[in-house]
């Protein structure tokens, strides 16, 4: 299949929000969105960030469609507080791209005391759609785009200890159980929604080796001298295997706007070990597939977050 930006379909009339909006794919989406219509709401953290990537944007597409809601995924109060706005200044949200992450950060925290790879990339996105799902539901053809990884593959969920409270932590695997998380997660939401005849669409993605700071910024967390060569050693890389953000931000965009997008698919790029190429449908590992654990750990995450899923009407 060859899909690119430019086949991205007529966004007129619909609001995506895109977590992580202010740099790499989250940018990227929020420039190819506004270029075809879509009102964009960046939900970020930074403000000075999102600034400049609102002005980068304009610079482009001169009459885009911009809002902003301020987002700290690694916050359930910033999250509460950034939903409930979004529900008072939008009647329907056409789709929300769960797109912000963090890749192998040293053991740290969130303020809600969740590992914070798996409280960012997982917990706090599953909240935020939990709080915007009645919003979401109004819409005519509503979608949620969670951003996953080809590292899921290396993940494994541990149900009774999620948070490295226990075990020694490791921040590659660490970062694989976030991922993994996240396919699982997505496939359960799609599965209840099915269950109670709700036209939700809900799909996972995920951007091959695109160029980003994601690859950059949580190895330099590290500090010292660890932190110093493994940032370097991830801008090497990116500069040898990585396409480019916008390339990479296609299998997001295809799962968010393409017709017909089969739920609870999973999208990614066709070419080298899917590393790059237009947006395809990827197999995912078996242990995406395991419904017995998705269904265990969604539960887990309601309990963990406090937030429901409201299923119904």
């Amino acid at each position: 299949m060859s899909w690119n930006e430019q086949d991205v379909p007529d966004q007129r009339g619909r609001t995506v929000v895109v977590t992580g909006a202010s740099a790499g794919l989250g940018l990227e989406n929020t420039r190819a969105l506004a270029r075809a219509g879509a009102t964009v709401v960046l939900a970020t953290r930074d403000a000075r960030k999102t600034a400049a990537a609102v002005e980068r944007v304009r610079r482009v597409v001169p009459d885009a469609h911009l809002d902003e809601v301020s987002l700290d995924l690694a916050d359930l109060a910033s999250v509460r507080v950034a939903a409930a706005r979004l529900r008072e200044r939008y009647d329907a949200i056409e789709a929300v791209i769960c797109n912000a992450g963090l890749m192998a950060t040293p053991l740290r925290r969130t303020a809600d005391g969740f590992e914070l790879q798996l409280g960012v990339n997982h917990l706090g996105h599953a909240a935020l759609v939990a709080d915007l799902l009645p919003t979401i539901r109004r819409a005519a053809d509503p979608r949620i785009v969670v951003v996953s990884s080809e590292a899921h593959r290396m993940g494994s969920i541990d149900l009774d200890d999620l948070n490295y409270e226990r075990r020694r932590y490791q921040r590659w695997l660490a970062y694989g159980q976030s991922k993994l998380a996240n396919l699982l997660y997505a496939r359960e939401l799609q599965r209840r929604l099915d269950a109670v005849g709700a036209r939700v669409t809900v799909a996972n993605a995920h951007p091959g080796y695109a160029r980003t700071e994601l690859q950059t910024k949580g190895p330099a967390l590290q500090g010292g001298l660890s932190g110093l060569v493994n940032r370097g050693a991830s801008s090497v890389l990116n500069t040898v295997l990585g396409q480019s953000a916008a390339d990479g931000a296609l299998p997001q965009l295809y799962a968010a706007t393409a017709p017909n997008v089969p739920p609870g698919s999973y999208w990614g790029p066709s070419g080298l070990l899917g590393m790059r190429g237009a947006p395809t449908l990827v197999p995912a590992s078996d242990a995406a597939s395991d419904r017995e654990l998705a269904a265990e750990l969604f539960a887990r995450t309601e309990a963990l977050t406090g937030v429901p899923h409201r299923l119904e009407g």
